[in-house]
């Protein structure tokens, strides 16, 4: 339930933006979509971290659970709650703002390929720092865990924007295609970010263990970061 209502919460956000932006005649810049999504992934790891862990993307759940921090039977839940989430703040903001789901979607701005692999590198950027959280010399950060990975979903959004429409997230990007009823292109979407969780997750394994074990394989939330 926790990971339904924090991926609403961020899906939410997020189709605001672009709805009131779009609404009052003015365009969506970069920087606002980045800020928001960014924002909004503070606020739900404040929120609900400590209970679901704040996975919020079917790939962070993935990528733990390959890695043997997350158990292989709460995936499909997790991932049905996240998709829900994103699905049900898509129909809200349709309803409320009366927009077009199509806006909402993320689809390639150039091709297919450059879109996969910006969407792969920059999820395994983020979880590259959120491995590095947990497992590196910054694991006690405590409060101020929160920030440091909103900053990083803002980077994330600034480096695949004008690329892909900067999602890093399976669920961010199937709510809008189930409500417009809209597939094409999906397939980058559901791929590109897992593949990325996981290269993230091993890039930092491969380097780390050179110097300093993990307490854990991976972090199985960002609950135990913030106390």
């Amino acid at each position: 339930m926790a990971e339904l209502v924090g991926t609403f919460i961020l899906m939410f956000s997020v189709c605001g933006v672009i709805s009131s932006t779009q609404l009052s005649g003015g365009h969506v810049g970069l920087l606002e979509y980045a800020v928001t999504a960014g924002l909004s992934v503070v606020v739900v790891v404040y929120s609900i971290g400590h209970i679901s862990g704040a996975h919020l993307n079917p790939s962070i759940t993935i990528a733990f659970a390959v890695f043997g921090g997350f158990p292989w039977s709460q995936v499909p839940l997790y991932i049905t709650a996240q998709t829900l989430g994103a699905t049900a703040a898509t129909l809200v903001g349709v309803s409320v703002y009366g927009v077009n789901a199509d806006i909402m979607a993320t689809k390639p701005a150039l091709s297919c390929v450059s879109a996969f692999f910006v969407e792969l590198i920059a999820t395994s950027i983020v979880v590259f720092l959120a491995s590095a959280l947990h497992c590196g010399p910054h694991q006690n950060l405590g409060n101020l865990t929160g920030f440091v990975i909103g900053t990083v979903i803002s980077l994330g959004v600034l480096i695949t924007g004008p690329i892909s429409g900067g999602s890093m997230n399976p669920a961010r990007s199937l709510g809008p295609a189930v409500v417009a009823w809209d597939f094409e292109d999906l397939w980058i979407y559901m791929t590109a970010p897992v593949i990325g969780a996981i290269i993230g997750v091993l890039t930092y394994r491969s380097i780390s263990l050179k110097t300093r074990p993990c307490p854990s394989p991976v972090s199985p939330s960002v609950s135990s970061l913030l106390r």
